[in-house]
């Protein structure tokens, strides 16, 4: 099918590209000017990518409706302002006095319904502004509680300070505010230094074509 009349595409969106940059690149392309994503991707983070094309672009909202996987690493001990290698990680702290069977153990208190604050360095508008814009200017915007779920949080290795994990989530879950969540339910900071999206629904990863592969 042409991408004019419509596609999903499901792409591995490169560590550093922004979700609009892929977007543009795939707009110049293809030759289409109809055509978005399902669901952002920060800069910092790899993975899969819906991008949906002509009449398909109906459908964005249904697809960014669908669970999400990720996997990643969380770093104990230490944080960040953005929550991630955006900005200038802190000095670390002692994480000793945390038994390893504790990392293990605190994920169950994260599985179902939660409520959690976005980062400051996010794009959720406050008075017509973003977040991030606020955050950058050097102010502390006041961010309101969502409810999200989280269906699966599993510890995959653990190599102090750095935690990796696999999650399982609904729409809207930030993963950077997980970190700092986990962090402090261990009675530490944390931060995430690490993120790939692995399915969206049914889309996986491991379907998905790099920029590269994309047919003209």
């Amino acid at each position: 099918m042409e991408a004019s009349e419509g596609q999903v595409l499901l792409i591995n969106k490169p560590l550093r590209w922004t979700s609009f940059d892929v977007v543009n690149k795939l707009r110049f392309k293809l030759k289409i000017k109809k055509i978005g994503h399902a669901g952002t991707l920060d800069p910092l983070a790899t993975g899969l990518l819906i991008i949906c094309t002509g009449k398909m672009t109906k459908h964005i909202d249904k697809f960014q409706a669908r669970e999400k996987e990720y996997t990643g690493k969380f770093v104990l001990g230490q944080t960040t302002p953005s929550l991630d290698l955006e900005t200038e990680v802190s000095d670390a702290q002692d994480i000793s006095f945390i038994p390893d069977e504790s990392v293990y153990a605190e994920t169950k208190k994260f599985i179902g319904s939660i409520r959690q604050v976005p980062p400051i360095h996010s794009a959720i508008r406050i008075n017509g502004k973003r977040s991030y814009t606020l955050a950058r200017l050097g102010q502390d915007p006041a961010l309101k509680a969502r409810e999200v779920f989280i269906h699966e949080f599993e510890i995959t290795s653990l190599d102090r300070p750095v935690v990796g994990f696999r999650v399982v989530c609904s729409k809207g879950t930030y993963i950077r505010s997980l970190a700092r969540d986990f962090g402090q339910a261990l009675g530490t900071v944390a931060y995430l230094s690490v993120l790939c999206r692995t399915r969206i629904g049914e889309f996986k990863l491991e379907d998905a074509l790099s920029l590269e592969q994309v047919p003209d």
